[in-house]
C-alpha cells in the first residue's frame, strides 16, 4: 500500500506522538471535511475496507495489509459493510470509535517496539490524553465539553469565592458554641458536630453546603435563607437576632 510503504518509524515519545497527531487529523478529515468522499469510497459492494490515517495527515480506504503479521496494527475491518445499515451519522461514529482505538494501538506499538519504559509510556498517554478524540470531535462532544469547561471553571471560581464567605460567617457566628482551641478544626469537623442541629425556622438538618447562622442571644441555629441574611451581609453584623428574639426586645 502505497501511504503505508511511505511511513516512518518513530522512536522517541515526541515523534510517536506527532505520528499519532498526523494520522489522527487525517482520519478526521476523511469523517468529517471530507465526509462525502469517505463515504462515497465505503460501497458496501466492495470486499473489506478500512480506513487508514497517516502521518502527513492524509486518510486513505483500502484493503487491509497482505502480510501476516502485517507492519503495524490494522484498523477495523469492513467499515463499509455497516455503512446502509444505519443511520450515516450513527456509522460514522462507530468508525469513529473504531479510529480511536486503532490509533492508540499503533502509537502503544511504537511504544512497545522501541523500549518506552513506564515513565515514557505514561508521559505519552497523557500527551494523547490531551486532545479530544476522534469520536468526541466527529459527534460534537469536543466542542461542548469546552464550552462547559469554561462554564465550570468560572462558576468553580465564583463559587469559591462564595464558599469562602461562608465559611468565614458561619464559623464567625459559631463562637458561641465552639471553644476558641477547636475554632481552626470547624470547617472539617463542621458536618459531624452540626449533623442533629435544626433550623430553627424551617426544621431541616444542619448542611455544610449551606449558609448558616447562629442568634447570639438563644443561640439556635437558621438557614441564612430562611431569615434572609447573606453571607456578604452576615459579614457586617457583629451580634445576630434572629426574628424571634428581635421581636421579644421589641416588646414594651
Amino acid at each position: 500500500m502505497e501511504g503505508v510503504g511511505a511511513q516512518y518509524n518513530p522512536r522517541t515519545v515526541e515523534e510517536v506522538f506527532r505520528d499519532f497527531k498526523g494520522r489522527r487529523a487525517g482520519m478526521i478529515k476523511a469523517l468529517t471535511t471530507d465526509v462525502e468522499e469517505f463515504y462515497q469510497q465505503c460501497d458496501p459492494e466492495k470486499e473489506n475496507l478500512c480506513l487508514y490515517g497517516f502521518p502527513s495527515e492524509q486518510w486513505e480506504v483500502n484493503l487491509p495489509a497482505e502480510e501476516v503479521p502485517p507492519e503495524l496494527p490494522e484498523p477495523a475491518l469492513g467499515i463499509n459493510f455497516a455503512r446502509d445499515g444505519m443511520q450515516e451519522k450513527d456509522w460514522l461514529s462507530l468508525v469513529a470509535v473504531h479510529s480511536d482505538a486503532w490509533l492508540l494501538s499503533v502509537a502503544f506499538y511504537f511504544g512497545s517496539r522501541f523500549g518506552f519504559d513506564k515513565a515514557d509510556r505514561k508521559r505519552l498517554f497523557d500527551m494523547i490524553n490531551d486532545l479530544p478524540t476522534i469520536f468526541e470531535v466527529v459527534t460534537g462532544v469536543a466542542k461542548k465539553q469546552t464550552k462547559e469547561k469554561s462554564s465550570v471553571s468560572n462558576h468553580s471560581s465564583n463559587k469559591s469565592k462564595s464558599n469562602s464567605k461562608v465559611r468565614e460567617s458561619q464559623a464567625k457566628f459559631s463562637k458561641a458554641l465552639q471553644p476558641k482551641d477547636e475554632e481552626e478544626g470547624l470547617n472539617e469537623e463542621d458536618e459531624e458536630e452540626h449533623g442533629d442541629t435544626l433550623c430553627g425556622a424551617c426544621g431541616e438538618n444542619y448542611a455544610s453546603d449551606e449558609f448558616w447562622i447562629c442568634c447570639d442571644i438563644c443561640e439556635k441555629w437558621f438557614h441564612g435563607k430562611c431569615v434572609k441574611i447573606t453571607p456578604a451581609r452576615a459579614e457586617h453584623i457583629k451580634q445576630y437576632k434572629c426574628p424571634s428574639c428581635s421581636n421579644k426586645r421589641a416588646r414594651p
